[in-house]
C-alpha cells in the first residue's frame, strides 16, 4: 500500500485511488458530490450531466479497485443521479444488496416542490455470496413489537433486522411509523445540533455512519472514504475500532478533518441518538410486560432445567458448553411455554448472582497455564472484537448462541492453526480471563514504573527481526504496527508465539510490524500482572478491557 492508513490524503480522489494498492479496502463509503450546484470549497458541483457520469464512472471504478474480494461498497446520492449512479456501480462489478432509504428531519426546503427530506443508500458487494454483514449485531438491529409492545419473552432480546417496508413520515402518521425499515429516520445534522462540525454544510450524522461501519466491517478493518468532507466516516471508523483513511479535495477541510480527528479517540461515544423513537406505539390489545421479568413459575423452570439438563455443572460451564446449554434451553422452553434461549440464559445467570441455584455436584478442571498460552489469546482478541462492535459484557455474548457462535468463529479464525481448538475450551478461557482481570489490575501496581511519570523506554525490534534464539524468552511483549498498539500478550517463549501470530493471515491483516518487550521468568500471575500493566500503558485495541478499568462495558441490552 502505497498510502498509509489512518491518515486524511489532500488531492483528487481518483488519482489517490490509483495510488492505493489494489485489495486494501474492507469498506468504502462514499457521498460524493450531488451535482445540484452546492458551493463547495473547492469543486465544481454543476458539471455537464455528461462530465459528472464521466467521473462517477472513474472514481467508482477506482472504488472496485481498491477494495478486496470480500469488500462492501456504500454509496449516498441524492434523487438526481441516484439510478444513474447504480448503474454505474453494476458496470464496474458491483452487486446491489439493499437500496435503503434515508429519511431525515430538517428536510430541504423546496418553492415548486415538495420538500426533499431523504437521500438513497445503496449497499453494494463484490462478490454476492462472501461478504461482511454483521447481522447479530445488536448496535444495527432494533427493537421488535414482541419486545416494546407485548413484552414477549419469545422476542430475541437483541432485536431484529431492519426491513424492507415503505414509511409514511411519523408526524404524517405516528401510528404507523417505525424505524425499523429501509427508510431510515436519522435527524440531518442541522445548524443547531451539538455534532454540528461548522465548516461543512453537508455533514452526515455519525449514528448513521455508525450502523453502516458495525454492519459492513469488523473492528481493525480498512474503511476508506474518498470524500471526507466533514471527516464523520473517519472519526466514526476511529471510534469504532477501525482503521481509516480519507481523501479531500480541499485543503481547507483536511486541516479541519485533522483537527476533529485528534479530538477523538477509540470508545468514544456515537454523537446523536441511537434511536430516534423512544419506544414503540401503542396497539389496540398490545400491552408492555411490567412487573419482574422472572416470576415464581419461570424460576422453578429455570432451576428444575439446570437439575435436569445442566447433569451437575455450574451455571458458567452450562453456558460455555454449546451442547450443554442446548439442551438447557430446550428444556426451558419445553417446561415454560417457549421462550428465547437469551431469555433463559439469562434468567440462569440471574439466579446464580442472587443464591437461588442447588450447588453444582461436579467440579471442573481449571485450565492450565499451558492451555491459556496455547489459545487464550484468541479468546481474548475474539472477545474484545465483539466488546468494541456488539457493546456486550461476556456473559450477554454466552447467553446469545448466535453471538456465542460469532465469538467462537472469531476465536479461531484469530487462534491456533494447526489444531483444533473446542468452542468450549475459548469460552472457558475467555471467563478464565475475566477471573483474573482482578487480581491482574492489582498486581500491576508492582510495575506502576511503566506507566506512570516518565515512562520508561522498552526494548523495541521488528517483528521480522524476531525470529533468533535470544528471543526465545519468557515475559509480555505488545505487538504493533506503527506507533499503534495492537496486541499485548504473555508467554513463556516470545519468539515461538509471536511466530505463531504472524504466520496467521487474520493477524497479518492488523499489519504488525514490530514489537516491545520486557522479559520476565516468574509465574503466570506475575506476567498476566505485567501484562496488565503494559496494556494500561500501550491501550492495545485488541485486549480486554478489564485488565485496566474494573468493570466491562455497560450492559447494552436490557
Amino acid at each position: 500500500m502505497s498510502l498509509r492508513k489512518n491518515e486524511i490524503h489532500q488531492g483528487d480522489c481518483v488519482k489517490l485511488l490509483g495510488k492505493l494498492k489494489e485489495g486494501s479496502a474492507d469498506l468504502v463509503f462514499a457521498d460524493p458530490p450531488f451535482n445540484i450546484g452546492y458551493e463547495y470549497d473547492v469543486y465544481d458541483d454543476s458539471r455537464h450531466a455528461s462530465d459528472y457520469l464521466a467521473w462517477s464512472q472513474e472514481w467508482i471504478s477506482g472504488v472496485y479497485r481498491a477494495l478486496k474480494p470480500d469488500g462492501t461498497f456504500w454509496l449516498a446520492i441524492g434523487d438526481e443521479y441516484a439510478a444513474e449512479l447504480k448503474i454505474e456501480a453494476q458496470k464496474a462489478g458491483f452487486h446491489c444488496r439493499s437500496w435503503v432509504i434515508w429519511y431525515y428531519t430538517f428536510g430541504v426546503n423546496c418553492v415548486n416542490g415538495f420538500s426533499r427530506s431523504h437521500t438513497h443508500l445503496f449497499h453494494f458487494v463484490k462478490d454476492p455470496k462472501n461478504f461482511t454483514f454483521n447481522r447479530f449485531n445488536p448496535q444495527i438491529r432494533v427493537k421488535s413489537a414482541r419486545q416494546l409492545v407485548y413484552g414477549d419473552n419469545r422476542a430475541n432480546p437483541l432485536g431484529r433486522l431492519p426491513d424492507n417496508t415503505w414509511i409514511l413520515r411519523p408526524q404524517d402518521a405516528p401510528e404507523s411509523f417505525s424505524p425499523n425499515h429501509d427508510t431510515w429516520f436519522f435527524a440531518r445534522v442541522a445548524g443547531t445540533f451539538k455534532e454540528r462540525e461548522g465548516f461543512h454544510g453537508c455533514q452526515m450524522p455519525e449514528q448513521l455512519l455508525a450502523r453502516i461501519i458495525r454492519a459492513s466491517s469488523m473492528p481493525q478493518d480498512l474503511v476508506l472514504d474518498p470524500f471526507s468532507g466533514s471527516g464523520t466516516t473517519v472519526c466514526v471508523a476511529k471510534k469504532l475500532g477501525r482503521q481509516w483513511m480519507g481523501f479531500e479535495l480541499s485543503e481547507d477541510y483536511v486541516s479541519h478533518i485533522k483537527s476533529r480527528l485528534a479530538a477523538t479517540s477509540l470508545e468514544d461515544p456515537i454523537d446523536g441518538p441511537a434511536d430516534p423513537i423512544e419506544s414503540a406505539p401503542a396497539t389496540a390489545k398490545g400491552r408492555k410486560k411490567k412487573g419482574k421479568a422472572y416470576d415464581d413459575e419461570a424460576t422453578q423452570v429455570i432451576v428444575d432445567a439446570y437439575q435436569q439438563a445442566g447433569m451437575g455443572y455450574p451455571s458458567d460451564h452450562i453456558l460455555c458448553d454449546p451442547e450443554l446449554n442446548a439442551q438447557f434451553v430446550e428444556t426451558c422452553r419445553k417446561n415454560g411455554g417457549g421462550g428465547h434461549a437469551i431469555y433463559w440464559n439469562r434468567g440462569l445467570l440471574s439466579l446464580r448472582k442472587t443464591g437461588k441455584l442447588p450447588r453444582a455436584t461436579k467440579r471442573l478442571k481449571q485450565l492450565t497455564p499451558e492451555d491459556m498460552n496455547s489459545f487464550g489469546f484468541a479468546s481474548e482478541v475474539a472477545w474484545r472484537l465483539m466488546a468494541i462492535d456488539y457493546h456486550l459484557t461476556l456473559d450477554n455474548i454466552l447467553c446469545s448462541p448466535e453471538c456465542a457462535s460469532e465469538f467462537d468463529r472469531l476465536a479461531k479464525e484469530f487462534g491456533p492453526q494447526d489444531r483444533e481448538i473446542s468452542s468450549l475450551d475459548f469460552r472457558r478461557a475467555a471467563v478464565s480471563i475475566r477471573k483474573r482481570s482482578e487480581d491482574a489490575r492489582t498486581g500491576a501496581k508492582d510495575f506502576s514504573s511503566l506507566y506512570t511519570g516518565k515512562r520508561s523506554k522498552l526494548d523495541q525490534i521488528a517483528i521480522d527481526d524476531c525470529r533468533g534464539s535470544e528471543f526465545e524468552i519468557p515475559g509480555v511483549f505488545v505487538l504493533r504496527s506503527g506507533d499503534f498498539g495492537i496486541y499485548a500478550g504473555e508467554s513463556d517463549n516470545i519468539r515461538a508465539k509471536i511466530e505463531e501470530i504472524a504466520s496467521n493471515d487474520s493477524w497479518r491483516d492488523l499489519h504488525l510490524d514490530n514489537v516491545v518487550y520486557v522479559k520476565n521468568d516468574k509465574s503466570l500471575a506475575t506476567k498476566f500482572a505485567l501484562k496488565s500493566a503494559l496494556v494500561r500503558r500501550e491501550n492495545p485495541v485488541l485486549n480486554c478491557r478489564l485488565l485496566i478499568h474494573s468493570s466491562e462495558f455497560p450492559e447494552s441490552v436490557a
